[in-house]
């Protein structure tokens, strides 16, 4: 429901979804959107025995949009 919300008022201000989706990638701190890979790379980390102390964590793969 959110995402149709979104798309609702974008629609409704006319500036277009290319538009929309240029300002939000400029306001990226990594200036670019995320690759699949790039989460399914963490999925992998976090599958493996290499996360084996990490529980009950959030790690976001934003690419530091959350912090900024």
């Amino acid at each position: 429901p959110g995402t149709k919300n979104v798309a609702k008022d974008i629609l409704k201000l006319n500036i277009g979804l290319i538009k929309s989706g240029i300002a939000f990638k400029n306001r990226l701190p990594l200036g670019r959107f995320g690759k699949p890979d790039e989460v399914a790379l963490m999925a992998l980390v976090l599958a493996s025995d290499l996360s084996s102390y990490v529980h009950g964590s959030l790690i976001p793969v934003d690419g530091g949009f959350l912090s900024s």
